[in-house]
């Protein structure tokens, strides 16, 4: 875990994702008291207005302000993600670990099971799933989401928890008969710690992109007030086409925020746990600086000369 947060990348990563979900969780209040508006509130005098000192961010073809809904929006999103995060992590853990360390046949069905869903085109399938249902909550989607994105994680726990089962602290633990419950929660899972941060912030950027996929055609509709709603009604309300960048380009600019946050975080735990993409990526950079150091050494002789 040290070596993990010693990443510059990592760090990074987690500063940004952890300033949206501080985001989520005071954006309601920070509307509401500091900024004293309302994200259903209409100013009938700045309809579909560009961005201004009264609306920072402008307003909505209905004259709701864009600043508040996106803030307010943070929440809806990020929690959608979160919820979608943490159950397909832990479906992954629980499938993945316990074939990865059991082996044998129970890791045959499992994987056999895991690579039946692995197959399955996700997102199509939500939406038929969604189609079905009289209702979708966030809390549908969240579940959803999770249902069909819990495979990639389960195969990378899996490959890791049966690089682990070989080494020589568990055939010691083995030989000795240690029970199954405490190599898995006590001996195998601190290993695991890094890899499992990293799946599930990749799980919860899935959760939020797919969330504003499904919002934006239509899914759940527009009663709860989230990023890809936000998208979905500057579509439906001609704000793309009359070019109302403020509207539509703040959310859509937060979700890859997201994302990128999620991008740095995966690429530092690669670089741990791939001591060759380190050694590259610093070699790289020694010669960059030993050759812009060469330019200048070169550029003062000339000067000199």
């Amino acid at each position: 875990m040290r070596e993990f947060l010693a990443s510059g990348k990592v760090r990074t990563g987690l500063v940004v994702f952890g300033a949206f979900v501080l985001l989520a969780l005071i954006g309601p209040w920070l509307v509401g008291s500091v900024f004293g508006t309302d994200p259903h509130r209409i100013d009938y005098s700045a309809l579909g207005a560009a961005p201004s000192g009264r609306h920072l961010l402008g307003t909505t073809t209905s004259g709701q302000d864009v600043l508040a809904q996106l803030i307010t929006g943070c929440r809806g999103s990020v929690v959608v993600g979160l919820v979608s995060g943490l159950l397909a992590t832990a479906l992954a853990m629980l499938i993945g670990v316990t074939g990865g360390f059991l082996g044998g046949r129970t890791d045959q069905v499992l994987t056999s099971f895991t690579n039946v869903f692995a197959t399955l085109p996700s997102f199509p399938l939500m939406l038929v799933v969604a189609g079905y249902l009289s209702k979708v909550s966030s809390l549908t989607i969240a579940v959803l989401i999770a249902v069909f994105e819990w495979p990639v994680s389960a195969r990378y726990l899996r490959a890791q928890t049966l690089s682990l089962r070989t080494r020589d602290f568990a055939v010691a633990l083995r030989m000795i008969g240690e029970s199954r419950r405490r190599m898995i929660f006590v001996e195998i899972m601190p290993h695991l710690t890094g890899l499992l941060s990293s799946l599930f912030l990749r799980a919860v950027v899935i959760g939020v992109f797919s969330e504003a996929g499904l919002r934006f055609l239509g899914i759940g509709g527009g009663d709860t007030i989230t990023w890809g709603t936000m998208i979905a009604l500057a579509q439906q309300q001609e704000g793309v086409l009359r070019g109302m960048w403020w509207w539509f380009a703040p959310p859509g600019l937060c979700i890859a925020l997201i994302g990128t946050a999620t991008a740095l975080v995966n690429f530092g735990v690669d670089e741990i746990g791939n001591p060759t993409l380190k050694y590259h990526s610093g070699a790289a950079r020694r010669r960059s600086a030993a050759y812009l150091a060469s330019r200048r050494s070169g550029r003062t002789v000339r000067e000199a000369a």
